[in-house]
C-alpha cells in the first residue's frame, strides 16, 4: 500500500493499516520538521476522538487537550452564549493543535515499525486502472523512483499528485463563497473562554483558543490585499473593534506569530475512487474554516478506508471498497451544507443577487441569529452539526 501525504489522513490510514498487518509507506514532500509544526486547525470532534481512542492514538490528546463546548456570538444586538456541549448528543469538542495530532500519529506509525519518506515529492500515479498502479517520485537527491502497490491512497490535498492524476472525466464541484479571511496567530492567552463569533459591518471577526498561550483570531479581508498591508496595532485595534471590546471586555495581545490569507471556498471530487487509487482528506474535498470540518472529516474518512481495505487484503472481501466513495460522499455533501450555512450565517453574502451589505441580506443574517439565540429546536439541530460530520 501506498499512502501519498503525512496528514492526519495519511497518518491515522497507516497506523491502521499497519494495526492489522498490512504494510504500506507513506510519501510525503515536506520535511519531517515542517510536518510536525505547520500550523493547521484545532477543533476535534467526538467521532475523531473515537477513532483515536478505539486504535490507541489519543494518548496526547487526552494529556494535553481541553475539552471545549461554547459559542460567543457578537452582534450589534449584543452578545449571547451558546453552550452546544451541552445540547444535541451532550458532547463537545476537544481542543488540541493539528500539529500535536500529526506528532502523536507519527510517532506511533514509527514505533509500529512504519515506513515514511519526507522530502519526497510525489509526481504522478500510474497505472490506477489496472492492480498494480504505480507512484513515479523525486527524493532529496533529485532522482526518480517508482513505487508499485495494489492500492494507492492519495492524502496529499488538493494540489497533490492524486488529484493530478485523476482522469479528466472526473467530475469536481467548486463553490466559492467570496469571502476572504486574514488568519493570525496570536502569542497572547485566550481572551474568552468560548469560540468568538463577531458580527459586525465591518466585516467578520473570529476568536479561537489554540494553547493557554497562543490564540487564534480572523478578520474578514478585503480580497486582493495584502496579509502584511496592515500593522500589529491597527489589526489589533480592528479586533477590538469588530469584536467590542469595549463593551465586553479588552482582548490580550501580543505578537502575530503567524499571517497567512485564506479564501473561503470549497470543493469536492466526485467519485473518490478511481480504480486503485482512492482519496481522502484535502484531496477528495475541501471545506471553508467556517465550521472546523476538514481534520474531522480526514480522520473519519481514513477510518473507512482502512476497515475496507484491511477486509479487501486480508479476507478477499472488496464490499468497503466499492462502497467508500458513496459511504463517504454522503458525509462531506452534509459537512458541506453546515459550513455553508455558518458561512452564511457570519457574513453577508456576496455572491447572491443582493449587493454584500444590503439591508435584506443583514436581515437575514439577523433572523438567523435571533433563532439561535432563542430556539431550543435550532440550537439542538446547531449542536448535533456543529460537532457531528
Amino acid at each position: 500500500m501506498v499512502i501519498l501525504g503525512a496528514g492526519p489522513a495519511g497518518l491515522v490510514l497507516g497506523n491502521l493499516l499497519l494495526a492489522a498487518g498490512i504494510d504500506c509507506v507513506i510519501l510525503e514532500r515536506s520535511s519531517r520538521s515542517h510536518v510536525q509544526t505547520r500550523p493547521r486547525a484545532g477543533f476535534l470532534a467526538p467521532h475523531t476522538a473515537r477513532i483515536l481512542d478505539r486504535h490507541g492514538l489519543a494518548d496526547g490528546l487526552h494529556r494535553h487537550g481541553r475539552r471545549h463546548g461554547a459559542c460567543e456570538f457578537r452582534t450589534p444586538e449584543g452578545r449571547f452564549r451558546l453552550d452546544y456541549g451541552a445540547l444535541g448528543e451532550g458532547v463537545g469538542h476537544h481542543v488540541y493543535p493539528q500539529q500535536n495530532l500529526v506528532t502523536d500519529l507519527l510517532r506511533h506509525y514509527l514505533d509500529r515499525g512504519g515506513r515514511i519518506r519526507f522530502d519526497t515529492e510525489a509526481l504522478a500515479v500510474h497505472d490506477a486502472d489496472g492492480t498494480r498502479p504505480s507512484v513515479t517520485t523525486r527524493g532529496p537527491d533529485g532522482r526518480p523512483t517508482r513505487w508499485t502497490a495494489r492500492y494507492v491512497a492519495g492524502c496529499d490535498g488538493r494540489h497533490g499528485a492524486a488529484r493530478r492524476s485523476l482522469p479528466p472525466d472526473t467530475v469536481r464541484h467548486h463553490h466559492d463563497h467570496g469571502v476572504t479571511w486574514l488568519g493570525l496567530l496570536a502569542e497572547a492567552p485566550p481572551s474568552l473562554d468560548a469560540v468568538g463569533y463577531a458580527l459586525h459591518d465591518r466585516g467578520f471577526a473570529g476568536h479561537m483558543a489554540r494553547t493557554p498561550d497562543v490564540t487564534r483570531y480572523y478578520l474578514q479581508w478585503q480580497r486582493g490585499t495584502a496579509a502584511d498591508a496592515w500593522s500589529e496595532q491597527r489589526i489589533w485595534d480592528e479586533l477590538d473593534l469588530r469584536m467590542r471590546a469595549a463593551d465586553h471586555g479588552p482582548l490580550h495581545r501580543g505578537a502575530f506569530l503567524e499571517r497567512g490569507l485564506v479564501d473561503l471556498a470549497c470543493d469536492v471530487i466526485e467519485p473518490l475512487r478511481h480504480g486503485s487509487l482512492f482519496l481522502a482528506g484535502d484531496a477528495a474535498s475541501l471545506l471553508a474554516p467556517a465550521a472546523a470540518k476538514g481534520a474531522n472529516l480526514a480522520v473519519l474518512e481514513a477510518g473507512i478506508l482502512a476497515s475496507a481495505l484491511t477486509d479487501a487484503l486480508t479476507r478477499g472481501d472488496t464490499a468497503g471498497l466499492d462502497a467508500y466513495s458513496d459511504r463517504c460522499l454522503t458525509h462531506i455533501w452534509k459537512a458541506q451544507e453546515f459550513t455553508g450555512w455558518m458561512t452564511r450565517l457570519l457574513h453577508a453574502a456576496p455572491d447572491g443577487d443582493e449587493p454584500a451589505g444590503s439591508f435584506f441580506q443583514a436581515a437575514l443574517r439577523r433572523s438567523r441569529i435571533a433563532s439561535l439565540r432563542t430556539s431550543r429546536v435550532h440550537q439542538e439541530w446547531f449542536a448535533d452539526n456543529y460537532v457531528g460530520v
